[in-house]
Formats: structure tokens, C-alpha cells, sequence
């Protein structure tokens, strides 16, 4: 399927008023850009997406404010840059110290209600061969799939269990839920 400008707008508007499949649809369609962006200025992978994920955590909790006469991809950028910015300047703060000043208002946007695509492609596997796709991704996607499907905690356990903001722990589960379905997907097409 074709993405034009149009569709862009309005996954933008649906995400606005708190649509989980759009929030998933635009970390879905920018995530390279952003990451590609990150990883050409520091040269390292884990730091690109670490920084990644604060991103689009920020974007998504700010995501009211975003003026549709710019394009997203150059916000999303823009966030992203600033993000680089605060942390070089912070460089011996550790990554984890970082919090968005976001509400929980906002935070809950992101919600889990409804299964997404990822959830249901997951959930079908047999044990032994979800553990064995699990086992394909970055480690710190393999934790944070283990603390919400197998330990079963919630999104603020796995917050106060990583140290990590809510934002970015919800960010990070949505980007391991895609990686894990594409895995799955790519192994059962064979």
C-alpha cells in the first residue's frame, strides 16, 4: 500500500485522539528515518535507539501539539535532535535518569486495551516456538517481552522495575511486539 501525505495526516489526527493502531502506525513508518537519523550522528546502534524510543515517546506525549503545516518526519527529527543534544550535555548522567515531563494523561494515550495485530500474531505461537523467536531480539526487547507476557506486570511495574519512563517503556514494547511479529511472520512464509 501506497502512504501518501494524506494518510500521514490523518493516522496523525487518529493518534491525537488516543487510537492505539495509530501510534503504532506512525512508529511503524518513521521509526527508520528517526533511528537512521540518530545513528549517522553517534555512531552507535544502542545509543540511536535508546534515543529513538525517547523520540517517540516525547512525540507521542506531545503529540497535541504537533502543527500540521510542518511535515512529521521533520518534528520527529527535531525531538530527536534535541533529545542528542540534552543527553550529550548530560554525558555522565546515566540514560536511564532521563523522565519526560509528561502527564499520565498523556502517558495513558498509549494504551493497551484492545489487542493490535502484533498481540494476536504473538499470542498464537506455541510456547517453545515464541520463546525460540524471543531469542532473536535485542536483548533489552527480549526483557521487556518477558516482563509484560510472561511475568505479566504492568506497564508502571516494568516503568519502576527498568527505571525507565513510562513513555519509553510503552514505546519500547510496541517497537519488540512489531520486531517479534515480523520474526514470526517471516518464519512461518517459509
Amino acid at each position: 500500500m501506497e502512504i501518501n501525505d494524506a494518510e500521514i495526516a490523518l493516522q496523525i489526527q487518529r493518534a491525537k485522539e488516543g487510537k492505539q493502531n495509530a501510534f503504532n502506525f506512525l512508529l511503524n513508518y518513521f521509526w527508520n528515518q528517526v533511528f537512521g537519523f540518530q545513528l549517522k550522528r553517534i555512531n552507535n546502534e544502542h545509543d540511536a535507539e535508546d534515543i529513538t524510543i525517547e523520540t517517540f515517546a516525547k512525540a507521542f506525549d506531545k503529540i497535541d501539539t504537533f502543527d500540521e503545516k510542518y511535515a512529521f518526519g521533520t518534528w520527529l527529527i527535531t525531538i530527536s535532535k534535541n533529545i542528542h543534544i540534552d543527553k550529550t550535555r548530560k554525558k555522565n548522567a546515566s540514560i536511564y535518569a532521563q523522565t519526560t515531563d509528561a502527564s499520565e494523561a498523556h502517558v495513558q494515550k498509549i494504551a493497551d486495551q484492545s489487542p493490535s495485530q502484533e498481540d494476536l500474531l504473538i499470542t498464537e505461537q506455541n510456547l517453545a516456538e515464541l520463546l525460540r523467536f524471543i531469542k532473536q531480539l535485542k536483548p533489552h526487547y527480549q526483557e521487556i517481552i518477558n516482563l509484560r507476557y510472561f511475568q505479566e506486570l504492568s506497564y508502571n511495574e516494568i516503568s519502576d522495575q527498568l527505571q525507565e519512563p513510562l513513555s519509553n517503556v510503552k514505546v519500547r514494547l510496541l517497537r519488540a511486539k512489531k520486531l517479534l511479529a515480523e520474526i514470526i511472520t517471516e518464519n512461518h512464509s517459509h
